[in-house]
Formats: C-alpha cells, sequence, structure tokens
C-alpha cells in the first residue's frame, strides 16, 4: 500500500491543491479521502498517473513516514506575502533534505557546527562576537557558503519559483540548517545567508513568529558581512553611484546593502540616497550591477566527488534515496556532473567506505 503520508508530501512538492491533484490523478476526492483516511489503496491506474506526473519512483510511496520541518520554527523571509503553496513546497523539500542528510551522514563525518545563541547582546554586536568566536575578524568573507558549511551548517539549495521565497532556516537535533533559493542574484543569496544566520542565534525557539525578527535578522546580516570599522576604514566619501558599485564588490553585497549601510552611518544624505535607490529600481529587483558569481557548495561537491569515484553517480544515489536526480540536483546547488574537487573547504571523512 503506498503511504498516504509520501503521496502527501509530493502533491505539496508539485504545489497543488487537493482538489487540483485530485484532478491530475483522474480519480474522486471522496475516494483521495478514503485513501488518506487509510481505508482504501489507490487504484492502480491512480498510482500509474502519480508515477508519472510526478517522476518520483514506486518505492518512494513505500517508505515510512517523513520527518516535515517544524512549521514553527522555521524562520520564513517574506511571510506575510508567501503564497501557501509555495510555503508548503519549501517545507517539503526540507523533508526530502532531512532524509539526504540522514543517508549523508550515516557515510560521512561532518564538521559539527560552531554557533551558541545570543539572547542579550545586540543583533550588530551579535554579529561581530560570532566572527571573534570563528576568528575572523573584520576581514571581508569570501565564500559565505563554504563558511557556514566549514562551521557545521547544513546549506540547500532551492529552485522555488516566487520572488517571496527567499530562504528559511531551522534547527534539527541540534544541527542548523539553511535553505536558500539560488534563482536570486548572488549578492541577494549571500546577504540571505547571513540573515538566517542571524536567525539562529538570535531566534532559535521563535522561528517567524518572534515580533522583531526580520528586522533583527537584517541588521546582524549586514553587521555580519559589513563589519562597521571595516566600511568606515575603506570608503570616507562616495561620489556618485558607480563608487558604490565599485566598493561593494569588497564585502560581497548587492548595492542597495551598501547604499543603505552608508546611509545609516551618515556617509550618504538622505537625497543622495533617495537618487540611488531610485537609479536601482529602474534596473529591476533581479538585475545587480556588476554581479558576481553565484557561490555553490564545497561540502557537497566533495561528497558527490568521493561518490562519483566509488561508482556511485547522482542517478545512483537518487535511486538508493527512491527519490528523482532533479530533486537531490535542486537540494545541491544544480551539481549534477561528476564534480570537481575543490582544494579547500569544510572538512569531512568517509564514516563507511563501503558504500
Amino acid at each position: 500500500m503506498f503511504n498516504p503520508e509520501r503521496v502527501e508530501l509530493v502533491r505539496l512538492r508539485l504545489g497543488l491543491t487537493k482538489i487540483g491533484f485530485a484532478e491530475q490523478l483522474g480519480v474522486d476526492r471522496k475516494a483521495l479521502q478514503r485513501f488518506e483516511g487509510k481505508e482504501a489503496d489507490l487504484p492502480r491506474a491512480c498510482r500509474d498517473r502519480l508515477l508519472e506526473i510526478s517522476g518520483y519512483p514506486e518505492t518512494f510511496f513505500e517508505k515510512g513516514s517523513p520527518e516535515y520541518p517544524n512549521p514553527m520554527g522555521v524562520s520564513f523571509r517574506s511571510l506575510r506575502s508567501l503564497t501557501a503553496s509555495s510555503r508548503n513546497a519549501a517545507i517539503a523539500a526540507g523533508a526530502l533534505a532531512f532524509e539526504l542528510d540522514d543517508w549523508i551522514t550515516g557515510h560521512y563525518e561532518l564538521p559539527h557546527h560552531a554557533l551558541a545563541p545570543v539572547r542579550e547582546a545586540p543583533p550588530a554586536q551579535a554579529a561581530m562576537l560570532l566572527r571573534a568566536q570563528w576568528g575572523i575578524g573584520n576581514r571581508p568573507i569570501g565564500n559565505m557558503i563554504n563558511l557556514l558549511e566549514s562551521r557545521g551548517l547544513r546549506v540547500f539549495s532551492l529552485v522555488e519559483e516566487t520572488r517571496h521565497l527567499d530562504a528559511y532556516s531551522l534547527w534539527r537535533n541540534d544541527k542548523p540548517y539553511i535553505f536558500l533559493n539560488t534563482l536570486k542574484t548572488a549578492e541577494r543569496s549571500r546577504f540571505d545567508a547571513a540573515h538566517e544566520l542571524g536567525h539562529l542565534i538570535l531566534h532559535r525557539h521563535t522561528g517567524s513568529s518572534h515580533p522583531k525578527g526580520e528586522s533583527e535578522a537584517d541588521e546582524f546580516a549586514s553587521a555580519f558581512l559589513m563589519p562597521p570599522e571595516d566600511v568606515m576604514a575603506e570608503i570616507r566619501w562616495v561620489r556618485s553611484l558607480d563608487d558604490l558599485v565599485i566598493k561593494k564588490q569588497r564585502w560581497g553585497v548587492s548595492t542597495a546593502a551598501l547604499a543603505y549601510t552608508l546611509h545609516k552611518m551618515g556617509k550618504i544624505s538622505d537625497w543622495h540616497y533617495r537618487g540611488y535607490c531610485i537609479a536601482l529600481g529602474k534596473l529591476g529587483r533581479n538585475v545587480e550591477p556588476r554581479p558576481m558569481s553565484q557561490e555553490t557548495s564545497q561540502v557537497w561537491s566533495k561528497i558527490l566527488t568521493d561518490l562519483w569515484r566509488q561508482g556511485i553517480s547522482l542517478s545512483r544515489l537518487a535511486d538508493r534515496l527512491c527519490l528523482p536526480e532533479r530533486e537531490l540536483n535542486s537540494l545541491l546547488f544544480g551539481i549534477a556532473a561528476a564534480p570537481t574537487e575543490p582544494s579547500t573547504g569544510a572538512r569531512l571523512k568517509l564514516v563507511n567506505p563501503k558504500l
């Protein structure tokens, strides 16, 4: 018998309502309700249709109940603007990531997290305390994803096509997870990663329910990516928007984010700041002057390289996890081909060399 909870997970990943799902399967809604109540199995024709429209193998639906991220502990950005279907699809992606992460943890030893909760310090001070704890001082962060991974955070990618879903984060079994929408600009993804890092430290048990959560996470991210002392030392004055475009590359942030920070510091007047915002707005939300390259994961690249050397391709890994290859590729920053071993990055070692 197909597990109704597994079928529900796939429905959420497809972004379908229950009525729309029943129509896609060609089954009466009441028949689907009986299946959900474990009163009857899906007819064979419905099973075949489910496999066809979802791309999931039959073995996926025969596994036990999936573990979802706890919605109360998840920090979603733009929560009010996020549709239920987009939120549910992202949560369902988290459930798939848990299964992948559990399998990886059984075969590889990844770094343990180095995150201590901060409750009393203001967000900007908390960011500087974490920088000191991680030994990076005031210097710019070269690769945000690699930094997080080297400190034991699990970082996965999302490919949800919605401008309202930037990222989300949560704790699970004392492990911190961050999910990043890779359809955003690289600069925005870096800020989103720092924003979620702020949530993990400042709002561990409150998720999206914290009344000042978003503004505090933004303040944390700004200070973490652009340490005030470094910004003050590097930028004495701003003559034009081009100055901002050149300078923002030092910290790997958007031109708008640097302009906002400098305005708060008093280095840009209200009049000039308004003009810069208007000029940047004309370019479009997803257009960044002098864009940087998208960051990707070294941990997943290293693991896939090691698996590939053992004859386990991404498609074979997908078979072992009973998942479509596209779902793994969506979670792993699009690393579909046989990867190249990076020269630096997070430490990991094989736990069970016989895969």
